[in-house]
């Protein structure tokens, strides 16, 4: 017989699995930093995000605040281990000045999750109490994370084109909101079900403008070769690169900036 517990158990399973995805989704660029040995345009501050969210998170799934929350808690440990290896790797990678920035960010951010958690298992006794604070700090720090690709909507409409909104990745993020809202439904928890629900409304709009703007993003993208064509054949009847080497650059420009 399927009980409440069992479909709970499996929606997380799957939420693990997305979610893990998600987390190792970055990996080919930080083999491309690791290949070229600089950071070249790339920020580390959506890294940093993610494990201050993923800190937080397992401080909630912990037993000694929200009870039965293992896979929250799983899913979140690995994303901590995930997301330090990516500022490692980019501390490495980085000059003198980005590295005293991204230390000093690492430690204010472990600063705060070491206090809350002093605060939270010395002043607050129940289950309740501790799930309410630490709850409150997800739902802030999810509902941060999950409006971020908000920009890139907006640049989406202004340029009508998806080229810079990846299809796969908006729809994993779909997956992963709709896993853990069916997930935090059984039984309700607010804490999980706010941001995630939240979360999986902006995937949806994403994946819509996809569906809109994704005709004029393939002409927009046809135009574009069929001028860089037109420009190759230009710059070799003048004589030389340096049309092309110009072409060359600003795709070089454009990939850095994703």
């Amino acid at each position: 017989m399927v009980t409440a517990n069992l479909v709970r158990t499996v929606v997380a399973i799957i939420g693990n699995i997305i979610s893990a995805c998600l987390f190792l989704s970055p990996v080919g660029t930080f083999v491309g930093i690791w290949k070229k040995g600089s950071v070249e345009e790339y920020s580390v501050v959506p890294y940093l995000a993610t494990l201050i969210n993923c800190m937080v998170w397992t401080l909630y799934g912990l037993p000694m605040v929200h009870p039965n929350s293992s896979l929250v808690l799983t899913i979140n440990s690995a994303g901590c281990v995930v997301e330090l290896i990516y500022i490692i790797l980019f501390f490495f990678f980085s000059d003198r000045p980005q590295r005293l920035k991204l230390f000093l960010c690492l430690f204010l951010e472990l600063i705060f999750i070491a206090v809350l958690s002093l605060f939270t298992f010395t002043f607050l006794h129940s289950f309740n109490n501790r799930s309410a604070l630490v709850g409150t700090i997800c739902i802030l720090f999810n509902i941060a994370m999950y409006a971020s690709p908000l920009s890139v909507m907006k640049m989406v409409i202004t340029t009508k084109s998806v080229e810079y909104m990846p299809f796969f990745l908006s729809l994993a993020s779909f997956g992963n909101g709709v896993s853990w809202t069916i997930y935090a439904l059984i039984p309700f928890d607010p804490f999980v079900a706010i941001p995630n629900g939240i979360g999986t409304a902006f995937s949806v709009a994403q994946l819509i403008l996809y569906a809109i703007y994704y005709k004029s993003s393939k002409k927009q993208i046809a135009a574009r070769k069929a001028k860089g064509e037109g420009e190759v054949n230009l710059s070799e009847g003048v004589g030389g690169n340096s049309v092309q080497d110009l072409h060359n650059n600003k795709i070089g420009a454009a990939s850095n900036g994703l």
